[in-house]
């Protein structure tokens, strides 16, 4: 027996890519999944939010964080491997992107009104893809781009 609607909402996302899947106040709880746009050979940029932080946790498969330090230019991109379960708060006006498996699911906690009015994105140069490449590489070696 399911409880009354006005006590208990489920939601789930199985498609590909981000979902918002509950809107609450001034809060979201979206859901990401694979997309081939944040394979690493596709990702040319990185965003970041002015307004506020935002929290990853990697629940199925695998997720790289790139993280983009600098403000106007991108000066260095670090790679981190999520551990499932773990909590990972990217600070307001951090350059970011991610790449997944194609089982990964990662749950995004975030504002409500997140979204391109208050947040930037940066264009990468040729260097900086091919160090995405590299990184990724250097994480899951060289068949994580050649995902089937």
């Amino acid at each position: 027996m399911n409880p009354d609607k006005r006590y208990l909402e489920i939601k789930e996302y199985v498609g590909e890519g981000y979902r918002p899947c509950i809107d609450h106040g001034t809060w979201r709880v979206a859901i990401l999944r694979y997309i081939s746009d944040l394979e690493a050979i596709n990702i040319d940029a990185l965003e970041r939010h002015n307004e506020t932080d935002e929290v990853f946790v990697l629940l199925s498969g695998r997720c790289i964080l790139y993280i983009g330090e600098g403000d106007g230019t991108l000066e260095t991109i670090h790679a981190v491997d999520m551990v499932p379960e773990k909590i990972y708060n990217i600070k307001k006006g951090v350059y970011h992107s991610h790449t997944l498996s194609r089982d990964a699911v990662v749950l995004i906690v975030e504002n409500r009104d997140t979204g391109p009015t208050n947040s930037d994105r940066i264009s990468l140069i040729n260097e900086q893809r091919r160090e995405i490449i590299t990184l990724t590489q250097s994480l899951w070696g060289r068949e994580a781009l050649n995902q089937p």
